[in-house]
This record gives structure tokens, C-alpha cells and sequence, in this order.
């Protein structure tokens, strides 16, 4: 059965998309620590990081990288957190989260962002990615 994300890469469910390339995809998270939390994930279905063969890891981290320096032009914070940690979703994530102080890395506390409010960082966040 896919999983979420891979619904989300086949166009089956909507998401706020915020970079894209053959391999790899990035969309704001729906329940996110702070505004601007964004996903980065391989279109490939792969359940752990590790799993991963190390070129493609590699490849997922620049990519990742390249979504945080967009995050960081897009929004006011500290810096950009990475973390992967994600059990309720068994394909491989990473999150990064505009950090403004470290309990923004708690996943325990989360931020509403109405949809015209994410429709408006997706469209700011794509317009920073290079």
C-alpha cells in the first residue's frame, strides 16, 4: 500500500509544494512547529534514511540543503533545524524547521497557518529556491 507521501508524489493528495526535481520533492508540512516547516523527501518509497543506497542519500541532502537556503531567505529565524526522525510515516523525511527558539524543534508544539498563509510561503519559498 503507498504511503502518504507517495499519495502526495502521485498527485492523489494535494500539498504545498515548494521544490521539485526528478528525484526529490519538498512541501510544507500541514501540522507544522513553526511557519515555514517544510518536508523534503526521495520520490523513490524507502521506509529508513539509512535504507537508502549512499548516492542517493547524498543527493537528498543537497537537495535538502538547497530547500533550507530558501527556507532561510524566506524566513525571518535563528537558523534552519534539520531533523529526521519521522515514525508516522514509513518513508524517509527530512524536516526542516525555521527555528526562532529550540522548542521549535520540539514536536510536541504546533502553529496554525491558515492555507492563504501557505499558499503564500509555498509561493515565496519556490521563488528563493535555485
Amino acid at each position: 500500500m503507498p504511503t502518504l507521501f507517495t499519495k502526495i508524489i502521485n498527485g492523489e493528495l494535494p500539498a504545498y509544494k515548494v521544490a521539485e526535481n526528478d528525484e526529490f520533492l519538498a512541501f510544507l508540512d500541514i501540522n507544522p512547529n513553526a511557519k515555514g516547516h517544510t518536508l523534503c523527501i526521495p520520490k523513490k518509497e524507502v521506509n529508513k534514511l539509512f535504507d537508502l543506497d549512499e548516492e542517493t542519500y547524498d543527493r537528498l541532502m543537497k537537495f535538502s540543503r538547497k530547500v533550507a537556503l530558501a527556507l532561510r531567505k524566506t524566513i525571518p529565524c535563528k537558523r534552519i533545524g534539520m531533523a529526521v526522525v519521522g515514525l508516522e510515516v514509513p518513508h524517509v523525511h527530512v524536516h526542516l524547521i525555521p527555528l526562532h527558539e529550540m522548542d521549535d524543534m520540539r514536536f510536541e508544539r504546533k502553529v496554525k497557518v491558515s492555507d492563504e498563509e501557505m499558499e503564500e510561503l509555498t509561493q515565496r519559498i519556490q521563488a528563493n529556491f535555485f
